[in-house]
Order: C-alpha cells, then structure tokens, then sequence
C-alpha cells in the first residue's frame, strides 16, 4: 500500500522560502534584464538593417526610373533630329518659324505622343510625360563672331560685329564698352582651344570677313599668337566661353545683366550669320545701322505674313522699312539656319529631366549631330 506523501505546511513554505538567498533573486533579475536588454538591441539592429535595405531598394529603384527618363529624353531627341532634317528636305535654304519644327509640345502622356506620331505602342507610357520645344540659336547674336580667324592660329578681334554687338548692349540700355570686354574674354578663351589653328568657316561655306581690331590681355593688352608654351608662366588661362553663363567671368557682368542677354545672345561653336526669318526685332536693328526697334518690329510683323526665301527679300523688306542704302553682308544675315536648341523635359513616374541640347544640321547634306547635351535632374 502506497502512501502519498503529505504536503508541506504553509508555514513550511515560507521557512523554505526564506532559506534562498537574496544574492540568487539579485542575480535572477538582472538576468530578465539583460535578456530584455538583448532583444531590445536585436529589435534596432534588426529594424536599421531593414531600413537600410529599404534605402537601397529606393535607390535603385529611382537610378533605374532616371535611366528609363534618360532614354526617353534620347529617343524624343533621336525624333527631333528626325524633323529637323525632314524639315530642310522640304524647304531646302530656308528655315522661318511657320516650320514644324517651331511648333512646341505641350505636356502630353507618352502613349497618346506616339499615337499621333504613328510609332507603335505597346500599351505603355501611361506614367511618363513629354513636352518641349525647338529654338532656333541663329536667331540670337553669336558671341563666337566677335572673334574672327583670317588664318590659322590667328585670332582677330572683328570690328563689324563688335559695332553690332555695341548696338545690341545700348538697345538694352547696357553700355557698349562690355563689347570689348566680352570679345576679349572670348579670344582669351579660343586662345587654348584646340581647334584655334582652324579658319571657322560659315554654315553656307564661306568665311567670314574680319577687320582687325587693337585689343589684347584685358589686363596688358598683350596678346600672343604663338603656339606651344609660349606665354604659359602668366597665369591661369581663362575658361573657353560655352554658354551665355561664361559671361559672369567678363569683369562688371552681373547676374541680372547675363538673364537680360540671355534671350538675344548665344554661344556657338563656330561663326554663324543671323536668320532674319526668326531674329527678335532687337538683334534685327542692332545689325542694322540706324534702324529703330520700332522698325524692326515692322519688319518682324511683316514676316510673318510672308518669310525671307533669300538674302535679297530682306533687303527689299529693309529698303521698305527705311533702310534704303543697306546692303547684306553674307556673313551678318542669312535666311537659313544651322544650329537648333532643343528643349525637353521628361516626366516619367517619381523622375524628372530637363533636357538641353544644342544640334547642328548640315547645310548641304542635311544630316545631324548633337553637339552638346546639359541634363538638369
């Protein structure tokens, strides 16, 4: 016969109790406490590891949303080229702002673009948008003329489209000094350029007519023409001028000054003439000697009822605007161009791109290529 043992007393299990130690229920408890301790540390190295890994998959996700912004902004280029070209195949030696390639895009999802273009579409774009436009650069004054190469390595101050360019300034009521100040900037420029041993020569093939003007070092008036290292040991060289912005390095040039040039003033690569199918009235009565803004206006007004097809339909429509005895020196004025900005900007999910790109357009074969491209993300 099996007999149960008896329980303890109450008052047993306290005698019991009272027997642990107080050190044991000391080190009990900060066991719990280094346990929460642990899984507290393991909670925030485990949610900062999540967190980073959430920060790289962001990352990538927006590198790949801005590849994907990029290649549409190319291949709306690719197109843009695509009209310019299409667009001198139908009027050879005439570019005028009734052109396609003059009419903007306004903001459009991508899909519907390529269905009016006829390109064929699989369903998708519906999260990207384009816009932009076409400019024509030969519509502004080109800083580039102020320099003139008669020969090879030989760069000349160029006194007719200084006189120009001092016109322009005055008209927007700067003084006509920075002229100067300007052109010397953009021989010291094309002084380390590497192609200053070529003759420029204009869109149409010919060479522009220099005058030379004194000038030099805007500091000594010295100036060298020697190739090599000749005149190294004098300083840093100035930066070769690429855009309207390069103009805050000519002494006196303010901010305020560079965004009121902006809109009638660029930088080419080479020499150009000025369209006077697409020049502001501005840059039209500063290549004019004599002609008030007020006329050149007329002129603008007139032009876009019926555009220039030649050289000697601008000058019957300047004879009609009171300048009788003026005569159009090819390289001041033409009818056509060679140099477009094209302006974009690409919209596509969390990603945005802002395109610039400057193009020229061969005059004879009517083939592109881009010569510079800034992407503003």
């Amino acid at each position: 016969m099996r007999v149960r043992p008896s329980r303890p007393l109450p008052a047993a299990r306290a005698v019991v109790r009272a027997c642990v130690p107080r050190r044991l229920r000391r080190e009990r408890g900060a066991a719990i406490i280094t346990a929460l301790l642990v899984v507290a540390l393991s909670a925030i190295l485990v949610s900062g590891m999540l967190w980073r890994q959430q920060v790289q998959i962001r990352r990538i996700e927006n590198q790949r949303t801005i590849a994907q912004a990029q290649w549409v902004a190319r291949g709306a280029l690719d197109w843009t080229r695509m009209i310019l070209r299409s667009e001198a195949d139908t009027a050879p030696g005439i570019t005028y702002l009734g052109g396609i390639w003059a009419v903007p895009i306004a903001k459009t999802k991508l899909s519907d673009f390529l269905g009016r273009i006829g390109a064929p579409n699989d369903n998708g774009g519906e999260d990207t948008y384009i816009s932009g436009s076409i400019e024509d650069a030969q519509a502004k004054f080109n800083l580039r003329n102020l320099v003139s190469s008669p020969a090879p390595g030989v760069l000349q101050l160029n006194a007719t489209q200084m006189q120009v360019f001092q016109r322009l300034l005055t008209t927007l009521g700067y003084d006509g000094a920075f002229a100067k100040r300007i052109a010397q900037q953009v021989r010291a420029g094309l002084r380390q350029s590497a192609t200053r041993f070529q003759t420029p020569t204009l869109p149409g093939g010919g060479t522009a007519a220099t005058a030379p003007v004194a000038g030099g070092d805007m500091q000594t008036g010295d100036f060298t023409d020697e190739p090599g290292l000749a005149g190294g040991e004098r300083g840093p060289a100035p930066l070769m001028m690429t855009s309207v912005d390069s103009l805050l390095d000519v002494e006196g040039v303010t901010p305020e000054m560079v965004a009121r040039l902006r809109p009638f003033v660029t930088v080419l690569p080479t020499t150009t003439p000025v369209n006077m199918n697409t020049a502001p009235a501005e840059v039209i009565a500063a290549l004019v000697p004599g002609m008030s803004v007020s006329s050149a206006q007329a002129l603008v007004s007139r032009r876009e009822t019926v555009f220039f097809r030649n050289v000697g339909d601008v000058q019957l429509a300047l004879r009609g605007a009171g300048a009788p005895n003026m005569t159009i020196d090819g390289s001041l004025a033409d009818v056509n161009s060679s140099y477009f900005i094209v302006h974009g900007r690409i919209q596509h999910e969390r990603a945005e791109v802002d395109r610039t790109a400057l193009v020229y357009r061969d005059p004879t074969t009517h083939t592109t290529r881009i010569v510079r491209i800034r992407d503003q993300l």
